[in-house]
């Protein structure tokens, strides 16, 4: 309970996790940032947020699972941006489910914060469109503007052009191992690949044998994990070679594991009746589905 401050649970909403289908990174800016190119899919692994509208202005947040986050985490940031953006002289009260595990290269900090814009912007009667809670989202990290967008996504520049994509639906297993592996160490090691060829989604499409524009095709999930492959993967296995630990256990069970993002989490599309053995006992192991879209997709305006 808060002192001093008048709540209203109004709001409770889910932040879905996303996975990789594959991870280019295609060269270097200027400044740093590496341009890459992925595929982005929306999965129903989610954390979930309540929020309670605040009268005094202020942000506050309590963790209702075990563990704790920074008292700055994502969620927070992104509620302050909005209210620096806006003016907006209400507040609000965050209680956290966290759910979808940190350094796991699922984004989940950046769900966190797309689903808090989403949510605070039909809250507090904000009235801003997709594109400019994306552009509020993108001072906060270059996935937010993903999840803000609501859909699959083929995903170019430093993750914020995003070209929205429908894909079959498929059911994954994704594995956790205990270690995680910093993305700034990854990214900054010198051994990584950084010119891998550009490809485009057109390119893509035209040796997909189905009819229909790319922006009408249901593209297959087996062809785009063919296509591609995740250039961080083994600088992150030399990092954390539990990374390696669990591919292999997911070749042993006769599928194609690879890792999702600039984290430690591996996945693998699960074909109907496969049955898993039992994994090391410190990994978490989550069977999930894709989704067809953002729970709160409609929740604002293009």
């Amino acid at each position: 309970m808060i002192r001093g401050a008048t709540l209203r649970r109004l709001l409770d909403v889910p932040a879905p996790a996303k996975l990789n289908l594959f991870l280019h990174i295609t060269g270097r800016r200027a400044d740093g940032y590496h341009l890459l190119q992925s595929v982005f899919m929306l999965i129903d692994w989610c954390d979930r947020l309540h929020f309670d509208l605040r009268q005094d202005g202020r942000i506050s947040r309590e963790d209702l699972m075990p563990g704790s986050l920074p008292a700055e985490d994502l969620s927070v940031r992104a509620a302050r941006a909005l209210q620096a953006a806006t003016g907006c002289p209400s507040g609000v009260h965050i209680a956290l489910e966290k759910h979808v595990p940190a350094e796991a290269g699922m984004g989940g900090g950046s769900s966190d914060a797309a689903s808090t814009l989403l949510a605070l912007n039909r809250l507090w009667g904000l009235g801003l469109t997709r594109s400019q809670l994306c552009a509020i989202g993108l001072t906060l990290g270059a996935d937010v503007p993903f999840f803000v967008g609501g859909q699959h996504a083929w995903v170019e520049g430093v993750g914020e052009q995003l070209t929205p994509l429908k894909l079959a639906p498929a059911r994954f297993v994704v594995v956790k191992p205990s270690g995680g592996a910093s993305t700034q160490r990854i990214f900054g090691a010198p051994e990584l690949k950084r010119d891998t060829k550009t490809a485009t989604i057109q390119g893509f499409a035209a040796n997909d044998s189905r009819e229909g524009s790319p922006g009408d095709r249901v593209f297959d999930i087996q062809a785009m994990l063919a296509f591609g492959h995740n250039d961080l993967q083994p600088v992150a296995q030399a990092l954390c070679p539990d990374v390696g630990h669990c591919i292999q256990w997911l070749k042993d069970q006769g599928l194609q594991g690879r890792m999702t993002g600039s984290g430690t989490a591996v996945f693998a599309q699960l074909p109907q009746g496969t049955v898993l053995t039992t994994a090391p006992g410190d990994w978490m192991v989550r069977e999930c589905s894709n989704m067809d879209v953002h729970p709160l997709l409609d929740w604002c305006t293009d």
